[in-house]
């Protein structure tokens, strides 16, 4: 059987669902005993940091004109987003930092969100950041299973700039507009929005298997902002990958002593204390979870891989269909929903999924595979 590997990416899980509270770090969780020095520099002080061609852009002509003529928060998400000046592009595969996602031109809602804030700070407004009330967006990659959230950041007017008393906060959000109308947030601060770009980037290593760089990626989230519990269960995750399951345990311990119905960590701790040979332990955390949640992440997905095996393309269209139905933007999905139906003859139904994976891809290397299948699939229905 094989083995996931939960962890959470972009996410804000049970974090900051009230007031800051003083967290000490728990020093007790980390082991650099069992790691390597990180092969890159890790730390948070580039983070919101405005490079010079960032600069130059604010002090272009028609830029300082337009923050003139609309004000620097209107005219600021304006010249970013609106216009198309930037021409951004949205990519989930990497988390970049405000520089790079300005040089990039590119970024997943986190490094978006970042980039908008360090320009917003360097023109003097106010920045908010809030956690979005979404469903959990559920991904994989290799044997480590990706739960994503969401953040957004609203711009309100300078610090001491009375012209802009009467105007309304501005959010920037990378959703459509019919799921903002209904979007339901709360505030998160700063602290914990680093926490989640450094967890990014721990989880980023993890799925490139540099471990060094992913512990010290974790660990640093959970130093500079001991509630957010996404760090601390990337931490735990890297421990595991190092095969030390009783480091891990304990992280994950202490994950569900603040969340007591975390699915990622229970899932994480059922494996650590397997590993360990308490298979008793193994098996109640596994029984708590399955109250929770009876049919985890891919449970339908991977019925599909299996039916299509054995090309029993019915089968694995109708467990790919319910896998579809509680993710339904998930492109994974998608494309083997294509490929099953293709299987049974039913062109126009692949043609419709295989496009729909190619508009819900989040990397350059999937929009590739996609648009291809879909040539090949469109050519065939030719015939």
């Amino acid at each position: 059987m094989r083995t996931w590997l939960l962890l959470s990416f972009c996410a804000l899980l049970a974090a900051c669902a009230g007031p800051r509270e003083l967290v000490q770090p728990p020093e007790h969780l980390f082991d650099d005993s069992l790691f390597a020095a990180p092969a890159e520099a890790v730390g948070a002080a580039d983070i919101f940091a405005v490079s010079d061609a960032m600069r130059r852009y604010l002090q272009h002509p028609q830029i300082v004109a337009q923050l003139r003529r609309k004000g620097p928060h209107r005219g600021l998400l304006e010249a970013l987003y609106t216009t198309g000046e930037l021409r951004l592009d949205y990519d989930a595969s990497t988390t970049r930092n405000a520089a790079q996602a300005f040089d990039a031109r590119a970024g997943n809602c986190l490094s978006l969100v970042v980039m908008t804030a360090a320009f917003a700070k360097e023109l003097g407004l106010t920045v908010r950041y809030q956690s979005a009330y979404l469903e959990e967006t559920v991904s994989r990659s290799g044997n480590l299973v990706l739960r994503s959230g969401h953040v957004n950041v609203t711009l309100g007017r300078r610090f001491a700039d009375p012209r802009l008393q009467d105007r309304e906060p501005m959010t920037v959000d990378f959703l459509p507009p019919e799921e903002l109308r209904s979007l339901r947030t709360r505030e998160i601060d700063e602290d914990t929005v680093v926490a989640m770009y450094l967890n990014n980037r721990a989880v980023e290593a993890l799925v490139a298997d540099r471990l060094d760089d992913a512990y010290a990626w974790a660990r640093e989230s959970v130093r500079q902002d001991p509630r957010f519990l996404g760090g601390l269960n990337t931490l735990g995750v890297a421990y595991l990958r190092r095969d030390a399951p009783a480091q891990a345990g304990r992280v994950f311990a202490e994950v569900l002593l603040r969340d007591p119905a975390n699915r990622t960590a229970l899932a994480n701790l059922a494996n650590a204390y397997a590993r360990q040979g308490r298979l008793a332990e193994s098996l109640q955390a596994q029984q708590r979870l399955a109250s929770l949640e009876p049919e985890p992440p891919f449970h339908f997905f991977n019925l599909g891989l299996a039916a299509m095996k054995k090309r029993d393309y019915g089968t694995a269209r109708q467990m790919f269909s319910r896998e579809l139905a509680r993710a339904e933007d998930n492109h994974e999905f998608h494309y083997w929903l294509g490929l099953a139906s293709y299987g049974l003859g039913d062109v126009e139904q692949a043609r419709r999924h295989m496009a729909r994976a190619l508009e819900a891809s989040t990397s350059g290397k999937q929009r590739h595979l996609y648009a291809a299948k879909l040539d090949w699939i469109e050519a065939r229905g030719r015939h």
